[in-house]
Formats: structure tokens, C-alpha cells, sequence
């Protein structure tokens, strides 16, 4: 009833659907035939709601049932001329077929029925039913017997779809025919391919393995939503289409580099020559395994596969003694890591690109060729990791943010009928509601009725819409039952009791005294550890035993108080039952069946706390709307891992079983293969967390190079892509973060108002004990402290519970109070303090980090009119001048602490000067010279030196040191010179300032700080007890944050985004603990093996099996039982584990030994557990993904704010450099070429016109790319025809170059060195001949393979602007805009990365050399220090340098060890320094990182934005005059009207007109002086007014560019137009119609004398016959 009720609402105005007939068609046919005889097309586009698979609008009415699955004349007026027409299943869901053309009749009845079963739901549920069973089949390595007949089975019903198909849309392919989808175009392929396979005699199961997997991809078409995504994705690939050329230009660049520098240099290694009796073979002192003859005699360091590299210069590595570097054997990883040939040197930088293990890549090379090439992999991470993924993430939101922008237009368009039905069935709902709720209030007792309104509380307002909702979907008897048995109003008592209940449970202290248990319960369960006593473990079960007591009492009250029926309609209470639930069941399934695996879910009681947090509870909100959203986008993700993985295990599955002999000598499958499902799942989901090289190594071992390559970067690619929209989409979701937008529950509430009881409270007893507000009154104590209480509540989150405060319910009536109170405290104050006025001027500091909004405080501080006024205190006796007050000391003047005993400010004494003071001037002098001093441009100058002076010294302070005596010397010498410079300059300023301006500026404490740290190193150099004292120098450098404004400013601006993500941090980390939790659970003690020190490998588990058989083994002594470095035996460490696996650094080893565990105290076997990988998978998409989406949501949030605040100007660089900003703006949009005369003499003339025109530039551009191409196939020992070849074809390029320079200089002669281009390639020119002849004469300034490289380097002009493809330029535009910025931010990340390599010399620089700690990264020099750092910074092989820093115990590194060249003994590290060391480095780069990715980003949308907006700017109209005289070269200010259609092609958007654009042009009514010429400002503002409109800025933006026009060109010609361009077009016109007329006229007159003529001759000859008779009668 009520759905019939809805339908007849939604059709006030019916649409009926008719039926589609013989006359249907007819009349079709006869519209289609008017249309093309008038060949005119109607503007009518397809109606977005009534799209193919959408559901038909209630507008158009019911849909009888005698119209189901019949066809019906379309409803859309786009197709009422394209021969279609309408289906509708019972679902009102939409199809469309063609009526004629390639089909039967839509009245022949096999169609119809084929047209039936198409439409029916059960049919697409069937299809989706077969291709789900069929992708679970394909998933099986051992098929079972009824396989193949499953599989005919399977195929006759995807045969029998596309029979249904072809009959029911026709075999044509356009819209709406079978062949016009490309869905169907594959099943058809796939569907006749498996035919083929089984039916022919030919063996085609290979590739019917690959073909027959393309049915995962049928899963798609059956969702419409998958299906959209596809389009989406694919539009978002076309936007890519630059970004894709553009990387891979310069992949091709850096690749060709590599080559010239890298070439053959991996192929240098440590050999030592054998001897000629030698007969035994060689094993040097690692045992390495390596099985190949010639590499016996190379030299391996310990635990490595391939041999020690080397190089001939002085920073490479050496090789040891009795070896020497020769080139010989293989590259390094089997041969597949090396720059030899173009091929391997493009993998090679797509592994850099990518990220992905690229620290064994940079040690290979360092190793190979030296420290100095450290620069080229720097370029390489900046430029691909930093710049064209900051690209990618720019275009693909532009394109997320587009794709809203056009859905939400979409909405807007929807049909008025459309909302008005809405409108009118949300009316109806609501009344219907009503009426229910009053017959169900009426049926009611008064009783009840009055103990339900009693009860009724804010929760269950809260969630009142939540129940209309359930009750709409329940049926009434369901409702009315439920209300019977669910709603407890029993007896008075029973009442009484609930009353009881009710004040318990909404009582604050109630809420607060759970919000403790629930933290204590979180502590209880962070305690858990591997070992633990048996104390402990009885303390945890029993503190267990009262949580789920505590929280089973809660619940039974909150039951009690709120009847069962609204106690779980409320989402919180269903949660905490389930965790009370769970937590009986588990006292039994625990005591009884023994199942330790229950009690894991314990960690949901940690998130019990999200009740009692807003920030959680918006931030889970926003995530859970978000995934609903992107629900189809993130099954498409799925989808295409699965087919993936069914992809992988069919293509390489067999070889990794075939050919395991080439990857272990055991045969043994490794751990990451394609044999199974499960294995190709997880390799997979390894390729896309990044990791992919080391498998693809292995899959060229057993498959080939040609067929592994496709599928990696298949997955590689279109993974990443989609990752990469889901996880931008999520982060644009939490940009929208409001922790104000959500109001709170009744729970914060009360916990708030408990919070704010306590302290006050406290606020009482306090006043009480000391006595301080005995004078003041009660009423006005309390106004006082709750006024300070509401002012205070901001977020009110778990955190905030120290500042929340009850609410008040006389606010206005306290507030007036404190005022007065206030006021009368303050003229007390003022008359009690005469010296106010006699204060010494201070001179203004610098900016202070607490002062951030001074703007706001002048204004409040009455001093907001003017930033600087005179002080009228200033000529006092003890000054002379008058002394302006800064903007800061105003600050500083009016921001005082805030005082609850007289609310008044008051100055610091030290800021003051007393009566006896005034007799003598000579202290204000003293201080006013000293603010002189300070103040000084020279002085800041020559501190800022003595600042990079002292932070530079720390530099040389490393190993050597101690052999270097004269720089130890100086550098102590230096320290003590710096110190009592610092120290002075710290004096000067306190004179000048005084200590409280000092001491509350925020860059003064830190100088302040470092003064102090300078102090206690010259302490510790003089006595050997306080000797680490000198270990906090370090700290000398932050001083460098004080002395440069880009500093602040980078420093300001991080605080501002990322302090207020605590919430989010904190949200996050309430995540990782449950994570770190569960792991302990899993995993606590199980990381132990046994292992056999003399192959120091684990014990195969069928020697030893368990610690007792470990420890009974005894050949010299007791094998060792160790534990993994990394393991879950507690949650500290659990939370290192989980972020190296968060980095992906170390994860594989720590993910080796969770599978391979068994259980305490055992010996783990080879995958014995191999389904913990989930657990891995789970924290990464839930632990890392969506907190990491959150994160950077927040932080662009904090970003957009302060960026508005600002004036939606960067926040990153200072005031100068947004003069740079502007500037380096109007750099990039000048034309590159500057105007250079025309010559005179015809020779130069025809020469200039040659080298100026587009094919000449062209010609070059194909130069410079064939030359690329020439190096590109070079490779390493190659034949010498090939190297004679090469060097004549760079011959012949050098001699291109050259005459193009000579050219040039004929030309343009002077004018030829005023472009830096033309400079550019004409020392490229002499420097190429230079290398060409020297080598001859037997000299050699660079390697050839150099010269080859800078004849290379010409390729830029590709990038040139207007030279090369525009999309380029558009590209590189917003990383040169955005330089400022992040020039400032990289001077932030060199100096936290020089403070870590400084902390790092001090304490890590002896640490022994094992894992990641090598002869390339060590701590013992700065340059390495800040080589390893560098590596840490794009997270690459910090847990290798962890791990040797865990090196700590006897067994693991020597004490007592003596290093020769100092008296530092031991090689040990300090695991828990490394710890903190590593993890803040980590945490301080990302934050600093991530903003360079936002500011990056922000600038390409803000640059985008610009672009669609229809404003004009200078560098638009710049660029009209630089087309302009192109048109115009002998600068007329005219072009003639002909020129003009070309001049209007020729200018760049938004003046851009495409042709044909004549008539627009026409239609503009430009004026024309003579000789049909128009004047350039005319144009100009013609152009102007069509892309701005018409209003009243545009007309002021006119009148401003005309008045400029006239400045610029006092000289103008005046002249009068004489006509227009509209009126000579009607000039034309009319003529043209003259003319016609004139001409049909003639043509009439002709025809009419012609037949004149005829007439006449026919008379007379009528005449002459009748003559003619007459004779002959006569």
C-alpha cells in the first residue's frame, strides 16, 4: 500500500510508457528521415538519469506488469532519432536495443524471448554465479576429477550467453549492438578461443592457460559500477598521457647517463691471480657457496652471494692485500644488475624510480666508481621520487577533483519532476511517521508513557533517526513484538530499580571511573611479554577477570536503565556487549577446550575508548563513508589482484617446478614463487607494497626475460594506478577534517563535566590551603573558574581530559562578574604603578614561534590602528631619542601572563627602571647602544657566520681526528673562540632587551640553549670525568634556525600543519597498538632458532626440534638458541617490528620468521605457518594505508587553512621570495627567443630566415634525438667496427653542430651570445671539437664516453619553452614556480640530516661493519654519515644499519676491540640509541617530506585552477604581444583583417580561438582603419571582453589595459576608424545579394530577349510559308 501510495505521489504529471509497435517504428523511420533531409542536429544530449543500467525514475509512473520485459518506446528525447528503443525488468532497470539494421524485428518472437532473457536478474545472477565458480576453479593447482567436465560445462553457458546476446542485440557494432560493447568483443574472443583449444588437433594448452584466465575480467560488465570505474580510469590515464612521456623521456636520459658513466664498471672485482700448484680450490674467510669455477678466486665479503666490487679511482673501493681490480666474470644479482646496454640501464633507473632496494644498487655503484657519484642517484630520487610522482599525484586529484565537480553538476541538472517527487515522498514519509508514533503513544499507559519521557535521554535522541529507519525496514508485527518483549516496565519496584540505574549510568563519575578501567585495561594488556613470571601472569588473569566484571556490570545497568529495546539500537552498547560476550565465552573456551587463540580479540577493547573521543569517532565516520563510496573502486583493486595472481600462477607456475634448480642448489622452491594460488597472491601483493626486483631476478632464472617483463610491469603499473586513485580519493575525503563539525555524545559529555568537577575541586582546596582568595567571594570564585572552564573545552578528546571543564548555566551572569572584578583589579594596578611610563625602549627581536598572531593581539591590545607608534615614555630622563615601537614589542608591551587573582598584565621588573635610575643616563645609554649593536645589519652578518662557522667545525670531528693533531688544534682553539663570541652576543642582547623580552622569545631560548651547550663541552674537554659532555655538540647547529628567515618560516609553517594531527596520530596509534597487541599474542617467543655457528644457518627441524635438543648438542660447546633482533616478545618491540614493516625495510626477514614459527620454546620449521602472512597483509592495507590516508588528509586540511589566512599565498617561503615567486613566474611565460632585427644584407637575411624558421628548428630537434639514439645502442665490448662506426657518426654530429653554430653567427652575428641558449650550445660545440682532436695529438680531457654525454646534453632543448612539446612546459611550470618553497624546505632537511650525521659520528662511528653498515655506509667520516641518512631518508636500508647497532653482546661484537689511530675501544652499538636515533630521524623527514609533496601538489592544482578560471592575468597578455610580433614584425600596431583568423589560432588559451573562428571574429565588430587594417588594442580588447564577460571589474580591467596601452605608446598613431568588421562582412553580404540578384535579373532578361527572338523568327517564317502558298495557289 504504502509503495502503490509513492507511485501515485511521484507522478503528478504521468509519463506513460508506451508500448513500442509497427506505427512506433514507422513513426521512428519518418523522424530519422526529416532529420537527414534537414541535416540539422539538435543540441539534445542523453539524460544522465535515464542512462543505460540506471533505474527508471518514479516520474514516469508504474510499470505494469504486461510491460516487463517488452519493448517500449524510448522515454529520452536523445533517442527518439536513433532508432532504439526501451526495456525494463522488473527492477525498472534499463536497457536499450536497436530496432533495424544487422537484427531481427523487434516483433519476431525469438528475439523477444532472447530480449527476455537477457533483461531477467536471475540471468545476470546466473552469469555472475558461473564466472565466480569458474575464477574459483581456475584458483586450483591439483583439479579433481569432474574438472573438465565442469569447464564444457562452463563454457556451454558462456556459448549460450552470447547466443542470447547476438539474437537479442544484433550483430552490428555500433551503440547498443552486440559488437559495439568491448566487453563482448572479449567474451566472444575468449569464448571461441576455448573452442578452438578443445576441438582442434593442435596442442594449444600453453596459451589456453593465459587466454582462459581473461574470464576474471567478465566479473566487471556485471557491475555497473566496476564498469564505470573502468572508464574513469581510463579518462584518468589519458590526463596522464604527458606525465607518462615525460617520464619516460627522462627514464631514457638518466638510462643513456648511467650507460656513460656505469658502462663495464660492475664487472670489477677483487680476483686474485692462482697460483701454478695451486689444486685445491679456494675459500677465502666467508665459505661462500658459489659453485662456479672462475669466481673461486674472487673476494666475498662475509654473508654476500656476489663478489666484491672495486675501482681504479680514489674513492672507490680497494681491494685487499694480495688482490688486485680486475674486469672479470659476471655482473652483479646474476648478471641482471648493470648499466652495459640501454635495456638493463632503463631497469636499472626504473628500480630507482621506483624505490625499490635501490641501497644495494647505490653500494654496487660506489663501490664500482666511487662516493663522488653519490650526485647522480641524489638527482635521480629527487627527480623521479620526489618531482614526477608529486606529477602524478597533481594530475590524478585535478582529474578526482574534476570528476566531483562534474557528478555534482550532473546532480544539479536533474529534472525539477525529479526533486519535486522527492520532495513530495519525503513529506508523505514524514507524515506517515507521525501518525504512527501518535497511535502508538495513544495505546500507551500513562505510566509507561511518563517512565519513557522520563528515561529519555540524549542517546536516544541521538539515534532517533537510526530507529525510524529500522522501522521502516521491520514489518509492524515485527515492531510490536520487539516493543512487547524488549521494553521492561514490570512493576513499581522494577521502576524504582531502573530509576536507580538510570542516575548511575548517566553520571559523570560513572563515565570517567570506565574511561580509567578501559585505560587500565589497555595497560594490562601491553604488558603481556615473553618471558613473563608466574606473579605476572596470575596479576594479568585476575585484572582480567575485573575488566570484564566491571565492563559486565556496565552493560547489565545501561540494560536495565534503558530497556534492552533502546539499548541496542545504539551502535556503541552493541559493541560493548560483544566484547562482554566475548569476554565470558573466552573465561570458557579457555578454561575448557584450551584455546589460546580466543583470547587475540581482546584487543577490541582498546577502541571502547572511541567513545569517549570525537576526533575518532569523525575519523571513523569519515573512513567508513569513504570506503561505502569507493566500495566498486576497491572490488575493481581486488579483482584485478586476483587476476593477477591466476595470471602468475598460470603463466610461471610450471617453470618455477621445472627449472628450481637455478635458483637453489637443494632444489627447494624459495619463499616467494608462483606455484599456488596463495604463493601468487602474496607475490603480488609484494609487488605492489613496491618490492618486486629480487622476484623478478628469480623469474628470469626460470621463465625468461621476455614473458616476465609484461607481467611485472602490467601489475606494476595498473596496480599502482589504482592504488594510487583509492588512496588519493580517501585522502581527499579526510582533507575535509572538521573536529568541529560533529556534535558529541552524551558519554564525552560526562566526562568533560566529571573532569571539570575534579578540578575544580581542586581549584577550592587550593585556594583554601594557601589562603589566596580569602577576600573574594564564593559566587564570583566559581563564575571565575567556570567561565575558565568553557573557554578552555576546544576538542574535548580522550587527551584533553586535564583542560575539559563543567558546562555553566549562568554564563552571562559570571562573566559580567569577572569583568568588573577584572576592571577594578586593573585601575588599581594602573594607579599603584607610576613607573609604567619611565621604561627603557627595546629594541625589536626577532620573530618568536609563540607569536605567531601578532595582528590579533595589537588589535586586542588597542594598539591595532598603526603598526608603529612613538612610545610616550620614550623621551624620559634616562633616553635622548624618541624610539618607534615595533610590531614585537608592542607584542611584548601587551601580552602578559594571565593572572586569576587581578586579571591584569603586568611587565617584568627587569623591563623596568627605578626612581634612583633617572639621576644618571649612563645605563640607558649603555643599553640603547648595545640594542644599536644588535640590531646591526654588519653584526647580524657576522654572527650569522660564526654560526655556520661553528656548525661547519663539527664536521671534521670524526675518526681521524685524532692522526689529524693541527686540525684538533685549531677546531679546540675554534670551539673556545665560538663560545665566548656566542656568549657575548647573549650579553649584548640581554642588555638590549632585557631578560623577559629574552627569555620569551622562542629563537632567544634557543640560542639561549646552545650558548649552554657550548659552555658544558668546553667542560667536558677539561676534565676526563665529564668527558660525554662533548657528545652533546651536536646541538650546536639548531643555532642555524635562529640565524635565516627561510628557517623560521619552513619551522613556523610545520607547526602549523602537523601539530594539529595529534588527534590523528593518536588515532593511528591506538591502531598499531591493537596490531602490536595481537602480535605479541602470536608471535611472543617464537622468533628463537637453533643455529649452527660453522654454516651459521638454522638447524634443519629434523635434527633439531626443540631448545632442549638445541642446548644438548655439544661439539665445542652448546649450540646457540638466539632470538631474532626483531621480534613481538613485547610491545615495544612489536612497535619496531610493525614499522619496519611499515617502511617495507627488514619486513621480508621479520615476515620469514612469523611464518616459519611453531610455537614456544620450539624450533620453527620452513613454512609450518604460512597463513600469519594475512596478519602482515591486514596491518599493511589497515595499519599503514588508511592511517597513512588520514594523516596526510589532516595535514593538507591544516595546510589549506593557514594558506587561507593568509592570502592563499605559500606558506613556506618569506616575503622576498614571493617577489622571486612572481618573478620567476614571468621568467617561465616570456617567450624564450628575444626579438632580434632582421639584417639588411640579403646573404644574412636568407640565412637568418633559414635559422629562425619552424623546419630548421625542427630538423635540429630530430638531430639531437637520432644522436640519443646512437648512444642508446651502444653497449659494453662491443666490436670495433661498432666503435669505428660510432665515432664517425658522432663525427658527423659534431660537424651538424657546428655549422649550425656558424650559421647561427652569421646571422645573428653580436646578437648571437644575447641568448643563453645559443651560449649553451656554442661551448657544447667547442668542447666537442676540442675532444675530437686532442685525443690525436695523444690528450684526453674526459673519457670519450664523457664527450658522448655532452653533446647529449643539447636534448634540453626539448624542454626548451616554445621550442619543445608544450606539454613540457606545462609539467616543469609548477617545479620552477614551487622552487622557493622547496629550496627552503630542503635547507630544512640538510640540517636535520647534519645534526643526525654529527649525533651519528659521536656514537656509531666504531660500530662493527656487518649488514647495513659496510665501507660505503658507516658512521666514520660526515660525508658517509650523511650518506646514510640520505638512504634513511627515502627509507632504503635503515633496518641493516639497526641491526648492526643491535650488536651489543660478546658474541655479536668485541668490547675490548682496539682501533688503531685513537683511544675509542669496542666495536659494540647502543641498541637503544640506535632506536631512538633511527625512528625520530624516520618520523622528523616524513613530516618534512610530506609538505614538500603538499606544497608541490597545491601549486599544480592552484596553477590548473587558474587555467579554467576565466580571469586574465599579465603573462596572458605578455604572451598576446609576444604573438603579436610575430604578425607585426615592423611594429605598426596594425595586421591586416585577412591575418586576423590565423593571429587568433596563434595565441594561447584563454585568448585562444580554434578555426574556424571567421565569424566569431566577425561578430566581434572590430573596428577597421584603412586598407582593411585593425589596430592591436582594439583587438585586445575585444578578446578581453569575450573571455571575461561583461560586469563591472571587467569594465575597469578595460579602461586599466587601455590607459596602460597609451603610457607604453606615447607615439601611437591616431587615426579614425572608417568601418568595422561586422559592418564590412554586411557590406559584403549585401553585396553578394546584389550581385545574385543582379545576376538572376541579367539571366532573366536573357532568357526573356531570347524568346522574344524565337517568337519572331517563328512569324516569319509562319509568314514566309504563308507567302510561299499564296504564290503557288496564284
Amino acid at each position: 500500500m504504502v509503495a502503490s501510495k509513492k507511485l501515485k505521489m511521484a507522478s503528478p504529471e504521468p509519463k506513460g510508457l508506451v508500448p513500442f509497435t509497427r506505427e512506433s517504428l514507422e513513426c521512428m523511420e519518418q523522424r530519422i528521415a526529416k532529420k537527414y533531409k534537414e541535416e540539422q542536429e539538435e543540441d539534445v544530449k542523453p539524460d544522465v538519469d535515464l542512462e543505460v543500467g540506471k533505474e527508471l525514475p518514479f516520474v514516469y509512473g508504474t510499470l505494469p506488469r504486461e510491460m516487463v520485459s517488452e519493448p517500449l518506446e524510448d522515454v529520452d528525447a536523445y533517442y527518439h532519432n536513433q532508432n532504439t528503443f526501451m526495456v525494463l525488468n522488473k527492477k525498472r532497470i534499463i536497457f536499450r536495443f536497436n530496432a533495424t539494421w544487422c537484427t531481427l524485428s523487434p516483433f519476431n518472437s525469438i528475439r523477444r524471448i532472447s530480449i527476455k532473457i537477457l533483461v531477467h536478474p536471475f540471468f545476470r545472477l546466473f552469469i555472475l554465479i558461473s564466472v565466480l565458480s569458474d575464477c574459483i576453479f581456475m584458483t586450483m593447482t591439483d583439479f579433481p576429477y569432474w574438472g573438465p567436465k565442469l569447464q564444457i560445462t562452463l563454457l556451454g553457458i558462456y556459448t549460450l550467453e552470447i547466443l542470447v546476446k547476438l539474437i537479442a542485440r544484433g550483430t552490428w557494432t555500433g551503440p547498443f549492438y552486440f559488437f559495439g560493447d568491448p566487453w563482448n568483443w572479449l567474451d566472444f574472443s575468449v569464448t571461441l578461443f576455448e573452442h578452438i583449444t578443445i576441438y582442434s588437433p593442435l596442442n594449444f594448452n600453453p596459451i589456453f592457460r593465459i587466454t582462459r584466465n581473461l574470464r576474471i575480467l567478465k566479473i566487471i560488465p556485471l557491475n555497473q559500477g566496476l564498469k564505470s570505474y573502468v572508464g574513469i580510469l581510463l579518462l584518468c590515464l589519458k590526463k596522464l598521457t604527458g606525465a607518462i612521456i615525460l617520464t619516460l623521456f627522462f627514464l631514457s636520459i638518466f638510462s643513456v647517463i648511467g650507460m656513460g658513466l656505469f658502462m663495464g664498471k660492475l664487472k670489477h672485482k677483487c680476483f686474485r691471480w692462482p697460483h701454478e700448484n695451486a689444486t685445491e680450490t679456494m675459500h677465502n674467510r666467508t665459505r661462500n657457496p658459489c659453485y662456479i669455477r672462475e669466481t673461486e678466486n674472487f673476494y666475498y665479503l662475509e654473508g654476500e652471494r656476489d663478489a666484491l666490487l672495486c675501482g681504479n679511482r680514489t674513492d672507490a673501493s680497494w681491494c685487499p692485500e694480495g688482490y688486485m681490480c680486475v674486469k672479470a666474470g659476471k655482473n652483479p644479482d646474476n648478471g641482471y644488475t648493470n648499466f652495459d646496454n640501454f635495456g638493463w640501464a632503463f631497469l636499472a633507473l626504473f628500480r630507482l624510480m621506483t624505490q625499490d632496494y635501490p641501497e644495494a644498487l647505490y653500494h654496487q655503484i660506489l663501490y664500482a666508481s666511487g662516493k663522488v657519484y653519490m650526485v647522480f642517484f641524489i638527482a635521480i630520487s629527487f627527480w623521479f621520487a620526489f618531482y614526477m610522482a608529486s606529477l602524478f599525484f597533481g594530475i590524478v586529484v585535478m582529474f578526482y577533483e574534476e570528476e566531483k565537480q562534474t557528478t555534482a553538476e550532473k546532480a544539479k541538472k536533474t529534472d525539477p519532476k525529479f526533486q519535486h517527487t522527492l520532495k513530495d515522498l519525503r513529506e508523505e514519509d514524514k507524515a506517515a511517521e507521525i501518525e504512527t508514533t501518535e497511535m502508538e503513544m495513544k495505546k500507551r499507559s500513562p505510566t509507561s508513557m511518563i517512565t519513557s519521557l522520563d528515561m529519555l535521554d540524549d542517546a536516544t535522541v541521538t539515534h532517533k533517526e537510526e530507529r525510524k529507519k529500522s522501522r521502516k525496514r521491520c514489518p509492524l508485527c515485527w515492531y510490536k513484538f520487539a516493543k512487547m518483549i524488549l521494553i521492561w516496565n514490570c512493576s513499581p519496584c522494577w521502576l524504582k530499580l531502573k530509576e536507580f540505574a538510570h542516575v548511575i549510568v548517566t553520571h559523570p563519575f560513572t563515565d570517567l571511573f570506565l574511561t580509567v578501567c578501559i585505560i587500565l585495561n589497555i595497560f594490562f594488556l601491553a604488558l603481556e611479554c615473553y618471558p613473563m613470571s608466574e606473579e605476572t601472569i596470575n596479576v594479568l588473569s585476575i585484572g582480567n577477570l575485573v575488566f570484564i566484571g566491571i565492563f559486565t556490570t556496565e552493560m547489565i545497568f545501561k540494560i536495565i536503565a534503558m530497556h534492552p529495546y533502546r539499548y541496542f539500537q545504539v551502535g556503541w552498547n552493541i559493541y560493548d556487549s560483544l566484547i562482554v560476550f566475548h569476554g565470558l565465552a573466552e573465561l570458557f573456551v579457555t578454561r575448557v577446550y584450551g584455546l589460546p587463540s580466543f583470547h587475540l580479540f581482546q584487543v577490541l577493547r582498546i577502541f571502547k575508548l572511541g567513545k569517549y573521543w570525537l576526533t575518532f569517532k569523525i575519523l571513523m565516520l569519515t573512513l567508513n563513508n569513504s570506503l561505502v563510496a569507493l566500495k566498486d573502486l576497491i572490488l575493481l583493486l581486488f579483482t584485478f589482484v586476483f587476476f593477477s595472481a591466476v595470471v602468475g600462477m598460470k603463466l610461471f607456475g610450471f617453470s618455477y617446478w621445472q627449472y628450481v634448480y637455478n635458483l637453489d642448489e637443494d632444489c627447494q622452491p624459495p619463499r616467494w614463487h608462483m606455484i599456488d594460488f596463495f604463493h601468487s597472491f602474496l607475490n603480488v601483493f609484494r609487488i605492489l607494497c613496491g618490492e618486486w626486483i629480487e622476484t623478478l631476478w628469480d623469474c628470469f632464472n626460470v621463465a625468461g626475460q621476455f614473458s616476465c617483463i609484461p607481467f611485472y610491469m602490467m601489475v606494476i603499473l595498473i596496480g599502482n594506478l589504482l592504488i594510487l586513485y583509492v588512496f588519493l580519493a580517501l585522502v581527499t575525503s579526510f582533507s575535509s577534517y572538521n573536529a568541529t563539525t560533529m556534535e558529541e555524545n552524551d558519554e564525552a559529555k560526562n566526562l568533560q563535566r566529571a573532569m571539570a568537577r575534579i578540578k575544580k575541586g581542586i581549584h577550592y582546596m587550593l585556594s583554601k590551603i594557601l589562603c589566596k582568595r580569602q577576600n573574594v567571594p564564593k559566587d564570583t570564585v566559581d563564575s571565575v573558574n567556570d567561565t575558565y572552564v568553557k573557554e578552555n573545552i576546544s576538542d574535548h578528546t580522550l587527551s584533553d581530559l586535564s583542560n575539559t571543564q563543567d558546562f555553566l548555566k549562568d554564563k552571562e551572569r559570571s562573566s559580567s562578574r569577572e569583568k568588573n572584578t577584572m576592571t577594578e583589579n586593573a585601575n588599581q594596578s594602573l594607579i599603584s604603578s607610576p613607573t609604567v611610563s619611565e621604561t627603557i625602549p627595546m629594541a625589536s627581536g626577532e620573530s618568536d614561534i609563540e607569536n605567531l598572531d601578532n595582528k590579533e593581539i595589537q588589535n586586542k591590545s588597542g594598539y591595532g590602528s598603526s603598526k608603529e607608534k612613538v612610545k610616550p615614555s620614550s623621551s624620559s630622563e634616562c633616553s635622548t631619542v624618541d624610539i618607534a615601537i615595533s610590531e614585537e614589542e608592542m607584542i611584548y608591551e601587551h601580552e602578559k601572563p594571565k593572572h586569576r587573582k587581578n586579571s591584569y598584565e603586568q611587565r617584568s621588573s627587569t623591563g623596568q627602571i627605578s626612581r634612583e635610575s633617572k639621576r644618571g643616563k649612563v645605563w640607558p645609554n649603555i643599553r640603547k647602544t648595545c640594542c644599536k649593536i644588535v640590531e646591526n645589519s654588519f653584526f647580524k652578518c657576522f654572527i650569522g657566520l660564526v654560526t655556520l662557522l661553528s656548525t661547519g667545525a663539527l664536521a671534521f670531528e670524526d675518526i681521524y681526528i685524532d692522526q689529524r693533531k693541527t686540525i684538533k688544534t685549531l677546531l679546540e682553539y675554534a670551539d673556545m673562540i665560538f663560545t665566548y663570541i656566542f656568549i657575548l652576543e647573549m650579553l649584548l642582547k640581554w642588555m638590549a632587551y632585557g631578560f623577559k623580552a629574552y627569555f620569551t622569545n622562542g629563537w632567544y631560548r634557543l640560542d639561549f640553549m646552545v650558548v649552554i651547550v657550548f659552555c658544558l663541552s668546553l667542560i667536558g674537554k677539561s676534565r676526563e670525568e665529564l668527558k660525554p659532555l662533548t657528545s652533546i655538540k651536536f646541538l650546536r647547529a639548531l643555532r642555524v634556525l635562529s640565524q635565516f628567515e627561510r628557517m623560521k618560516v619552513v619551522v613556523r609553517a610545520l607547526i602549523k600543519t602537523t601539530l594539529p594531527t595529534w588527534n590523528a596520530v593518536l588515532v593511528c596509534l591506538m591502531v598499531w597498538l591493537a596490531f602490536s597487541i595481537m602480535g605479541v599474542h602470536l608471535f611472543a617467543g617464537k622468533f628463537y632458532e637453533c643455529i649452527d655457528p660453522t654454516r651459521e644457518e638454522r638447524f634443519p627441524i629434523h635434527e633439531v626440534s626443540s631448545k632442549n635438543q638445541c642446548e644438548s648438542l655439544l661439539f665445542n660447546e652448546s649450540m646457540p638458541w638466539e632470538n631474532a633482533k626483531l621480534n613481538f616478545d613485547n610491545v615495544g618491540n612489536a612497535f619496531l617490528s610493525l614499522l619496519q614493516v611499515a617502511t617495507f625495510n627488514g619486513w621480508i626477514d621479520i615476515m620469514n620468521s612469523a611464518v616459519d614459527s611453531t610455537q614456544v620454546n620450539m624450533q620453527p620449521n620452513f613454512e609450518d605457518n604460512i597463513y600469519m602472512y594475512i596478519y602482515f597483509i591486514n596491518f599493511v592495507i589497515i595499519g599503514l594505508f588508511l592511517p597513512l590516508t588520514m594523516l596526510v588528509g589532516v595535514i593538507i586540511a591544516n595546510f589549506n587553512k593557514h594558506k587561507i589566512k593568509q592570502g592563499d599565498s605559500n606558506i613556506f617561503i618569506t616575503g622576498k621570495q614571493k617577489k622571486q615567486y612572481h618573478a620567476l613566474k614571468k621568467l617561465m611565460c616570456e617567450d624564450s627567443l628575444k626579438t632580434i632585427p632582421r639584417p639588411g644584407n640579403k646573404f644574412r637575411r636568407f640565412i637568418f630566415d633559414l635559422v629562425t624558421s619552424q623546419v630548421f628548428n625542427i630538423i635540429i630537434m630530430v638531430l639531437i634525438c637520432f644522436q640519443a639514439i646512437t648512444i642508446m645502442i651502444q653497449s659494453d665490448e662491443q666490436s670495433e667496427q661498432m666503435d669505428a662506426a660510432l665515432y664517425w657518426i658522432n663525427f658527423t654530429f659534431v660537424v651538424l653542430y657546428a655549422a649550425e653554430c656558424v650559421l647561427k653567427l652569421i646571422s645573428f652575428h653580436c646578437n648571437y651570445f644575447a641568448i643563453g641558449w645559443n651560449i649553451f650550445d656554442f661551448m657544447v660545440v667547442v668542447f666537442s671539437i676540442t675532444e675530437l682532436f686532442l685525443p690525436l695529438a695523444g690528450y684526453y680531457l674526459v673519457p670519450s664516453s664523457f664527450m658522448k654525454l655532452i653533446l647529449l646534453s643539447r636534448i634540453i632543448h626539448i624542454l626548451r619553452p616554445g621550442k619543445g612539446p608544450k606539454v613540457f612546459h606545462d609539467l616543469l611550470l609548477p617545479l620552477i614556480l614551487s622552487l622557493p618553497a622547496l629550496l627552503n624546505i630542503s635547507l630544512l632537511i640538510f640540517l636535520v640530516m647534519f645534526i643526525y650525521a654529527i649525533f651519528g659520528m659521536y656514537n656509531f662511528a666504531y660500530v662493527k661493519k656487518e649488514a647495513g653498515i659496510n665501507d660505503v655506509s658507516n658512521f666514520e667520516t660526515f660525508g658517509s654519515s650523511m650518506l646514510c641518512l640520505f638512504q634513511v631518508t627515502i627509507f632504503a636500508g635503515w633496518d641493516g644499519m639497526l641491526n648492526a647497532i643491535f650488536n651489543s653482546k660478546w658474541s655479536d661484537c668485541d668490547p675490548e676491540k682496539i682501533n688503531p689511530g685513537t683511544q675509542v675501544k669496542g666495536d659494540c652499538g647502543n641498541p637503544s640509541v640506535g632506536i631512538i636515533y633511527f625512528v625520530s630521524y624516520i618520523l622528523i623527514s616524513w613530516m618534512i617530506i610530506v609538505n614538500m609533496y603538499i606544497v608541490f601538489v597545491m601549486e599544480f592544482l592552484n596553477i590548473a585552477s587558474k587555467k579554467k578560471a576565466r580571469t586574465l592575468s599579465e603573462d596572458d597578455f605578455r604572451k598576446f604581444f609576444q604573438v603579436w610580433t610575430r604578425f607585426d614584425p615592423d611594429r605598426t600596431q596594425y595586421i591586416d583583417s585577412s591575418k586576423l583568423p590565423d593571429f587568433a589560432a596563434a595565441l594561447e588559451p584563454p585568448l585562444f580561438m580554434a578555426k574556424p573562428n571567421r565569424g566569431q571574429l566577425v561578430a566581434m565588430d572590430l573596428p577597421m582603419a584603412a586598407g582593411d587594417r585593425i589596430h592591436c588594442l582594439d583587438i585586445l580588447l575585444a578578446f578581453t571582453k569575450r573571455v571575461m564577460g561583461r560586469d563591472v571589474s571587467m569594465e575597469k580591467m578595460l579602461s586599466e589595459i587601455e590607459s596602460g596601452f597609451m603610457l607604453a605608446s606615447p607615439f601611437k598613431i591616431t587615426y579614425e576608424p572608417i568601418t568595422t568588421t561586422l559592418k564590412r562582412k554586411q557590406e559584403a553580404v549585401s553585396a553578394t545579394i546584389i550581385q545574385r540578384a543582379y545576376k538572376s535579373y541579367r539571366l532573366r532578361q536573357n532568357d526573356k530577349n531570347t524568346s522574344d527572338i524565337h517568337m519572331i523568327d517563328d512569324d516569319r517564317e509562319d509568314k514566309a510559308t504563308k507567302e510561299d502558298a499564296c504564290s503557288d495557289k496564284a
